[in-house]
Formats: structure tokens, sequence, C-alpha cells
């Protein structure tokens, strides 16, 4: 999801220096906030009713006035469109006041397309600077929630961090950063790759001694709980470099299945949770292997959201949303 917030970044200040203040925000409520709004009011509460079929009186209306009255009302994975809109507001506030804030992180971006592991120091220690201490003040399971609006909260500074670095590195010359396709981050993808691995290993030994101090793991010596967080940091840091050095340097024109997914792929995100949901729930009392059930609930899921969306495109006005 840090990498979601940092791919948004990308692309948010050449927007704000294509649009007036009330277009952008015109355009960010669109393509947002009503996607947001359809979703969490409709699509959330179908998705969570899987889990309440069955129980007697659990119709489908009265749980739905339950969780939009009463609650509670869980969000899913659309959260992630009301913090990215909650975020563009911010850029486009910094963008009035201070549009030249984000230009040291460009000009070293600049500077990363040689020497990419500068890039990625800075970028450790501001993201670790900003997950840490609320990991440590507020434990790796607390949200902030009112209604459908929910955040995790020891990693909304984390995704702040990652969306501002990412608006910086987007807000000129990207070509000729640490993200071009001719830059040392590209060619070097396998190290990034083993540098993630490595990373997964050490946070994986450090979630085993967590474990093993169940079922209290908060209790753990305070040396044992930064370490934790800040191996999080550095394979959720890792993992994003990994990902975009790969897809950078295989960047290819082409008609394979992510090249044919791309125009749906907003749709399929905002509506999959429901076709998942449901075929694991219709999957649960089935005696079958574990990966195939897997494989059905993704392919399942997948195809049932992609014809959705192709479907809701149709209809006038959609591509503007989608």
């Amino acid at each position: 999801m840090a990498l979601f917030f940092f791919l948004s970044g990308l692309f948010v200040w050449p927007s704000l220096q294509r649009r007036t203040p009330a277009e952008f925000l015109r355009e960010r409520l669109l393509r947002l906030g009503l996607p947001f709004a359809v979703a969490a009011l409709f699509l959330m509460p179908l998705a969570y009713y899987a889990m309440e079929t069955g129980k007697p009186g659990a119709s489908l209306v009265s749980y739905w006035w339950t969780t939009v009255t009463a609650g509670p009302w869980p969000s899913g994975p659309v959260w992630f469109v009301w913090v990215l809109l909650a975020f563009d507001l911010l850029a486009a506030l910094l963008y009035r006041l201070a549009p030249n804030a984000l230009e040291p992180v460009n000009r070293l971006s600049r500077i990363g397309f040689a020497r990419p592991a500068l890039v990625f120091a800075a970028f450790l220690a501001v993201t670790a600077a900003a997950y840490v201490p609320m990991r440590l003040a507020f434990g790796p399971a607390r949200w902030f929630g009112l209604g459908p609006f929910t955040v995790q909260a020891s990693r909304i500074f984390l995704y702040l961090g990652y969306f501002l670095f990412g608006a910086g590195i987007g807000l000129a010359q990207i070509r000729r950063g640490v993200l071009s396709p001719g830059g040392q981050l590209a060619k070097h993808w396998p190290r990034w790759a083993a540098l993630a691995l490595i990373a997964y290993g050490l946070l994986a030994v450090l979630a085993y001694d967590r474990r093993a101090a169940m079922p209290n793991p908060d209790v753990l010596p305070l040396w044992s709980q930064i370490a934790y967080s800040l191996a999080f940091v550095l394979f959720s840091a890792a993992m994003a470099f990994a990902i975009l050095a790969w897809f950078i340097s295989f960047d290819r024109p082409g008609s394979g299945l992510l090249d044919a997914m791309r125009p749906a792929a907003y749709g399929i995100f905002l509506v999959h949770y429901v076709p998942v949901l449901w075929l694991q729930h219709w999957l649960l009392p089935v005696e079958m292997s574990p990966f195939a059930k897997a494989g059905i609930a993704f392919a399942g899921g997948l195809g049932a959201s992609w014809a959705a969306t192709l479907l809701l495109l149709r209809i006038p006005g959609a591509k503007r949303v989608l």
C-alpha cells in the first residue's frame, strides 16, 4: 500500500501545474471522492455481507442499515482512496504556499540517476522517522476511524512520506532521475531484489521472536520493538525499490495481460473485494487444497471484477471516473 501512495505522488505536481486549484479539486473529487463514496456505501457492505449470510434475520437490507447507522462500517481496501484524496488536498495546499518545497527531493532524484543508493538512504531515513515513533506509540493493530474513514494509526505518516517522496521525484525531469529507464536503479534491479530478500529474512527472524512471546508480544523489550519496526521500514523501502527497478527495466511496449488490464485497473481495485470475499465464503466448506482455493479466488475475483469494470466503463461519463 505504501508503494501505491508513492506512485500516486509521482503525478501530483504535474497535475497541479496544469490545472487551477478549483479544477484540481473538482477532478480529485470526481476521481477519488465519488468512487470512495459509492464503494464505502454500497460495495463494501455487499462484500462483508458474505460473512453474515445464514445468520437469523441477517438480510442484506438490515445488515446494510446497521452498518451505515450503528457500525462498525469497514471500508475494506478502499480506505486507500480517501487517504489519497486527503494527501492530494494537502499537496494542493503545499503547492500554493510553497511550490518549491519538494525541490530538494527532485535534486536528489537527479543525483540518483547514477547513485540510487543515496536516494535509498534518504528515503529510508525519512520513512523510518515517520514510522518508528508512531509504531511505538500506537502499536501495529490500532486504527484511527470515523465511520468508513479509517487508516492504520502507525502507518499514516509512513504513507505520507512515500507520497511526498514520490511527488518530489515527479516534480520535474522524472526521466533524468532515479526512475529513468537508463539509470543505475533499473540496470541493477537484481541487487535491489536481493536486498529486499535479505530484509524480508531479517523481518521474518524478528517476527518469529515476537511469536515466541505470545500471547502478548508487545511486552517485548523496547530494543526488540524498535528493531522490528526498523526491519519493517527497511523491507518496505527495499521492496519498493526492487519493484520499481524491475518494472522500469522490463518496460517494453506489448500486448500482454498487464497491458490489456491497464485501462480497467482502477475499477478492478474498487470492485474486486466483492467477488473475492464471496468466493472465499463459498469455498470455505469445500474440501479442497488451500492452494487450489487461493487460485480459484484469485482467478475468479480478477475475472469478475475485470468484467464488471468493463461493463461500468460502458456507462456514459464513467471513463472520467474510472
